[in-house]
């Protein structure tokens, strides 16, 4: 063989070697950053003083849920069993001017969370090939898995067990309550209120229980410690079934990820406003945009395969665009859910405000509230893999260029 070739060859394969090794690290981020706070959001206001609530009301978004921001406050003059669920405390203060809770948005997004991310590391692994025929083998055979698993998953009998314990931890705390072994209404624990409405309330004769001093109801939360997914699966059943007792509406349990997401959809939607003719047509919408987002998924894995048959075009150079682009999707994603919030104001709330825009980066204000929206650990990993996979299509780019 020529010299020339000859090295050719050799610079050929160490490039491949480069592209490898940045996907694998790319890998690897991508798996910390679906266990990883992405943004978190917090709400400070007279009501809640810094000794008391240091971060204000916090949570933070997940890419299969959201989560208690709040810690545990260790001082001599607080004395805290557990940290303040500011999620619901959160749930509790949008309420009164008509906000729908947090567990009504991006539905789709969480319970597909999972199947997206193993989608975008199907596409990085099949990236890393030069040899079409190899890349469409492995993108197929990844692709396949990832169908059988989303198919058992959505509509298959006690599919719901295949979801991330993560995603299941999120929808039981999201509805704050603790399931009973008895046939009953399910005991839902509505926290603090914010400043005077709560003195008021008290003086009133009602009793308005902190989510931190209810220790019982804590133990049934999925943010207790030791408690296992399939424990967390039962709750939802007993609630479920509970509710299909009380409604011709619920077929009878199935366990499949479908049915528990429109169950707990419509279930989060009239937690504060029992309107069904609003809410009926909402979680239709969402059964809708299950089935839609299934078939585009299965047709999104058809086209990129098809277009691995070459190494150029578009369809091919998605492959490590769509994964540098998942910043930006979050940003998107994560803006046009504020806005639904603030736009989708029911008229049961107890103050009337006109439909706004919540802050999407930075502070903002909203009556005696001020807002925090700012990015987290998890966004920041997204931008640091966005630039190694960066460096990877440059690499691939002079490679295939040569």
């Amino acid at each position: 063989m020529e010299p020339w070739r000859i090295e050719r060859t050799t610079m050929q394969s160490k490039q491949t070697l480069q592209v490898a090794l940045l996907i694998l690290v790319a890998l690897g981020l991508l798996s910390v950053i679906f266990y990883t706070p992405v943004w978190w959001v917090s709400l400070t206001a007279p009501n809640y003083p810094e000794e008391s609530f240091p971060d204000g009301v916090r949570i933070h978004f997940h890419m299969n849920g959201v989560f208690n921001g709040c810690k545990k406050q260790e001082k001599a003059e607080i004395a805290e069993e557990e940290a303040l669920d500011c999620v619901h405390e959160m749930d509790t203060i949008n309420h009164y001017v008509g906000m729908y809770p947090i567990a009504a948005g991006g539905p789709v997004e969480r319970g597909f969370g999972q199947f997206l991310i193993v989608f975008l590391g199907v596409m990085l692994v099949g990236f890393i090939f030069t040899r079409p025929k190899l890349r469409m083998a492995v993108l197929t055979a990844g692709f396949s898995t990832i169908a059988i698993w989303m198919s058992l998953t959505l509509y298959g009998e006690g599919g719901f067990g295949l979801q991330n314990a993560g995603y299941v931890t999120a929808l039981v705390t999201s509805l704050d309550q603790e399931a009973s072994g008895e046939m009953g209404e399910p005991e839902i624990v509505i926290g603090g209120v914010a400043g005077v409405l709560k003195d008021s309330l008290e003086e009133s004769g009602v009793e308005v229980i902190l989510p931190s001093q209810v220790e019982a109801a804590k133990k049934a939360k999925a943010s207790s410690a030791g408690v296992d997914k399939q424990h967390l699966i039962e709750q939802l059943k007993l609630t479920y079934d509970i509710d299909q007792v009380k409604s011709d509406a619920l077929s009878p349990w199935d366990g499949s990820a479908f049915q528990v997401m429109s169950w707990h959809y419509a279930k989060s939607l009239g937690r504060y406003f029992n309107n069904p003719e609003e809410i009926v047509p909402m979680v239709k919408n969402l059964e809708l945009a299950i089935h839609v987002v299934f078939v585009g998924l299965l047709g999104a894995m058809a086209l990129v395969v098809f277009g691995s048959r070459k190494n150029s075009g578009l369809l091919y150079w998605l492959l490590i665009l769509v994964p540098i682009a998942l910043p930006l999707f979050f940003i998107i994603d994560y803006s046009a859910w504020l806005w639904w919030y603030g736009h989708t104001l029911n008229d049961m709330g107890a103050f009337s405000v006109k439909p706004f825009m919540p802050t999407v980066f930075g502070d903002g204000k909203v009556a005696q509230f001020t807002t925090h929206s700012y990015p987290y650990k998890g966004f920041g990993l997204m931008m640091v893999m966005s630039l190694i996979l960066a460096v990877a299509a440059l690499i691939r780019f002079k490679q295939l260029k040569n």
